[in-house]
């Protein structure tokens, strides 16, 4: 497509839009008076309006039948979860058996490499990759100390980053899939964030899921960034276990419930090793209080505790929304804006002499989601504090990079190329 600085032509693209009547479905903040033009959706999605509607049921429910509610609701809270399993399935490419929402995101990490961490003195390593969400990283180093005072293995020696090459923004697929070969043996996991929260970068889940199954290694993902953002088939690309949080492009609320995710061919696996609790235990005899664990068929079978039904209900509200549109209308306007962004931005670039933005997003549409990570050569956070100041809602990210995600569902192509008119007069003034 042949794209236009103008704001006619933002508007054609938004009247032809056929997710655009989703944007009035959702609560925008206000500056001077005005929607702000929101990309920090990778960050805190927007407050669908519906979230409310769901609270206040689950509030009522409570008030009039209290602990009856939970049979005698008009959604029963003694299964509200369950309600997620098929959407959230149809999201991450996985079967309604192998989703669950339990916990929040590193809890979840923490409690799924109970399963799949299980390190031996010749085979303990863990391969990650550089500037990790820093969760991940505290994460990888307290699993690898608690596994080293019982084992004995040396936990310097385990967590081993995947670095960019020296004046490259993104790490290369190949250099993956060669450190996995080269540890081999040795290699006890990986676990990778599938986007990379600052770069947006989008990595090969599908070969490096391959690569390490061949070394005998499990594989797991941290999905926060990619969940409702990018094509995912986990049951194909038989990954091991992955987990998401809710609250990013998924417009859950704040610090909201976790999904996740344990392939179906460990669902029968005995020698698995997993923390129990009671709402993990078989369905149908949980009321018995039975005293040995019996655990659901399935990735609810990881449950541990009953579930927080008022974090659920604004999840479900927007999981409803999901389902409605799919990920497929989704993923075709995230890439058609996300190139409009693009395009503003070296617009802006070749129009204002001294303006250099270096996109260090992968400009491949494989390669990324709807973020676009932006170094502000020449520009210091004035720029970042500027736009906030009139109305955009970014994310600064030192030395001086700002994340822009224009997500889907809720910004429109007018959003960009008012973005634009801002950006220009906050280096221009």
């Amino acid at each position: 497509m042949n794209f236009q600085n103008t704001k006619e032509f933002a508007q054609e693209l938004d009247r032809s839009d056929e997710l655009k009547k989703y944007r009035n479905e959702f609560s925008f903040p206000q500056i001077n008076d005005k929607d702000v033009i929101y990309f920090t959706g990778n960050s805190l999605g927007l407050q669908p309006k519906k979230a409310k509607e769901y609270v206040d049921e689950v509030m009522e429910d409570w008030a009039s039948l209290a602990v009856e509610g939970h049979f005698y609701a008009d959604k029963p809270w003694w299964d509200y979860h369950e309600r997620f399993c098929q959407p959230l399935s149809e999201i991450v490419g996985g079967k309604p058996t192998e989703v669950g929402v339990m916990n929040t995101l590193t809890v979840n990490l923490h409690l799924l490499m109970v399963s799949f961490y299980r390190p031996s003195m010749k085979k303990y390593k863990i391969i990650c990759e550089e500037k990790a969400f820093p969760s991940d990283q505290y994460m990888f180093q307290t699993q690898v100390d608690f596994h080293a005072k019982n084992v004995g293995f040396d936990p310097k020696e385990a967590i081993v980053e995947i670095k960019r090459r020296e004046g490259e923004n993104n790490i290369r697929i190949e250099d993956v899939l060669e450190k996995i070969n080269e540890i081999g043996e040795e290699l006890a996991l990986v676990l990778i964030g599938g986007v990379n929260y600052y770069t947006g970068q989008v990595f090969d889940i599908q070969r490096i899921t391959e690569e390490g199954h061949k070394v005998g290694a499990y594989v797991g993902w941290d999905l926060a960034h990619a969940a409702g953002n990018i094509e995912l088939k986990l049951n194909e690309w038989k990954v091991d276990f992955a987990a998401w949080c809710s609250y990013k492009y998924m417009n859950s609320g704040p610090g909201n419930v976790s999904g996740f995710f344990v392939h179906e061919a460990h669902h029968n696996d005995k020698e698995l090793s997993r923390f129990a609790g009671w709402y993990g235990h078989n369905k149908e005899r949980r009321f018995l209080m039975e005293p040995q664990f019996d655990p659901v068929q399935g990735a609810n079978g990881w449950q541990i505790s009953n579930l927080p039904v008022l974090s659920l209900a604004p999840y479900l509200a927007s999981v409803e929304m999901f389902a409605e549109v799919g990920m497929k209308k989704i993923i075709k306007k995230r890439n058609l804006i996300t190139s409009y962004l693009e395009f503003i931005l070296h617009e802006i670039d070749k129009e204002i002499e001294g303006a250099e933005f270096e996109v260090i997003t992968p400009v491949s549409q494989e390669e990324r989601g709807c973020q676009l990570s932006v170094y502000l050569h020449g520009q210091g956070k004035e720029l970042f504090h500027f736009l906030m100041k009139n109305g955009v809602v970014t994310d600064w990210r030192e030395p001086n990079v700002i994340r822009l995600a224009p997500v889907p569902l809720y910004t429109s192509f007018e959003d960009i190329y008012n973005f634009g008119q801002i950006l220009k007069r906050g280096i221009c003034d």
